[in-house]
């Protein structure tokens, strides 16, 4: 079963993180500096805020795979739709070790599709990603 993902960049992670307890009704699963992570069993969603000086609202949106064969599916998906994929089989990112497949849609929305390995102490490094973001890659644009 696939888990709907939400990132949202937020300004005051404190305040944020304030109104999603209040909103949810629970604490985060994980809470660290800068970053919080709410995993949903009703609804069923992965929904991520980070800290961020630069833009806040919608980073990304995705489906969080449970196994490798689910997400193995939505890769082969996105093969079939000959859409323009980023692929990143060892990611180290928001304290997760996860296979990701990037992609955008036709307004450019970028959708991460994942299953998570483990977790990870520190934030992680996910500068490929920012690369990739940074070009507004679209086979279709």
């Amino acid at each position: 079963m696939k888990r709907f993902h939400v990132n949202v960049s937020v300004a005051d992670i404190g305040a944020s993180t304030r109104f999603y307890n209040t909103l949810f009704g629970v604490e985060p699963t994980i809470l660290k500096d800068g970053y919080a992570k709410w995993m949903l069993e009703d609804p069923r969603i992965n929904f991520v805020i980070s800290e961020s000086a630069n833009a806040s609202g919608v980073n990304h949106i995705g489906l969080q795979a449970d196994t490798m064969e689910e997400l193995e599916a939505i890769q082969s998906r996105l093969q079939e739709a000959e859409e323009n994929t980023f692929d990143q089989p060892d990611a180290e990112c928001c304290y997760a070790k996860s296979s990701k497949t990037w992609v955008r849609d036709p307004d450019n929305v970028a959708w991460e599709t994942f299953v998570t390995h483990g977790q990870l102490t520190y934030f992680g490094n996910d500068d490929t990603r920012a690369e990739w973001e940074a070009s507004n890659e679209r086979c279709c644009a």
